[in-house]
């Protein structure tokens, strides 16, 4: 059984920032955590961009299927093997650093997201070379539909402010207790409002209601079920950034407007 990571004693700074027990976290003494640095938050958000970016353009448009013992055909998104890795990402930032931390990866983002989106637009109108014979494999592969784009970044959005929300808010109500219930919790919340808004977004009238719904129910369970595979490393990992950054912060006065970036 994974030891939690969620301290039993924590001191609460004025600005509502907790840090992890006795003998941690007096080096931030006094310090607002709106001017705090930390060591490993910018590695964070650089592999949730990263994350972010790979699943979204590379694995959303083709359904893979596979036969499985005992359950038969099994037919789901590609870019759910990896997608659910961002709400892993989600869930350390928000545990670790706070709502307000993580709002600002969020739009991070959904900047980098959008700037993709619209740089393979442009690179597949681009007319190509006359002796250039793979224009078409090219929009096949990068040319996703205007659908497609707007459901991509609605729903990861909607689903990521939701996450977070829902963690921060548990965190509050729990005092710390119980991680590995608060991640499943907001991850089922978040996932389930994502899985919502895109397949029915990006290809409802494109595929039939039958495969439809089968990929969303299955790629609902192999996102929820991605969370509660990867609660080993998260614990490990939300530990030791506590740890090395003297950090464990509750969200007890914040903000959480999903529209400002003040921390």
């Amino acid at each position: 059984m994974t030891t939690d990571p969620s301290p039993t004693r924590a001191g609460t700074h004025a600005d509502g920032a907790a840090h992890v027990g006795a003998g941690r976290g007096h080096a931030a003494a006094g310090v607002p955590h709106s001017q705090r640095s930390y060591r490993y938050y910018d590695l964070v958000m650089a592999g949730f961009v990263c994350v972010l970016l790979c699943s979204n353009l590379i694995g959303p448009a083709k359904v893979a299927e596979l036969d499985l013992p005992l359950i038969g055909t099994f037919a789901f998104g590609a870019g759910v093997l990896f997608f659910p890795i961002s709400y892993v990402f989600g869930d350390i930032l928000t545990e670790v650093y706070g709502y307000a931390r993580a709002r600002k990866v969020v739009w991070a983002g959904f900047g980098a997201l959008a700037f993709a989106s619209f740089m393979a637009w442009v690179v597949v109108q681009l007319p190509p070379a006359a002796g250039w014979p793979n224009q078409a494999a090219y929009e096949t592969i990068f040319g996703a539909t205007p659908r497609i784009v707007v459901a991509s970044l609605v729903a990861f959005w909607a689903g990521e402010f939701v996450n977070s929300y829902v963690l921060a808010r548990m965190k509050v109500w729990s005092r710390g207790r119980a991680l590995w219930a608060r991640m499943i919790g907001s991850t089922g919340v978040g996932q389930g409002v994502d899985t919502l808004i895109f397949y029915p977004v990006a290809f409802y009238g494109v595929w039939s209601n039958e495969l439809l719904l089968a990929v969303m129910f299955s790629n609902y369970l192999l996102k929820v079920g991605w969370e509660i595979v990867a609660l080993p490393f998260t614990y490990r990992i939300v530990s030791w950034l506590k740890r090395v950054e003297h950090e464990d912060y509750y969200d007890r006065r914040t903000d959480f407007n999903p529209f400002t970036l003040k921390i």
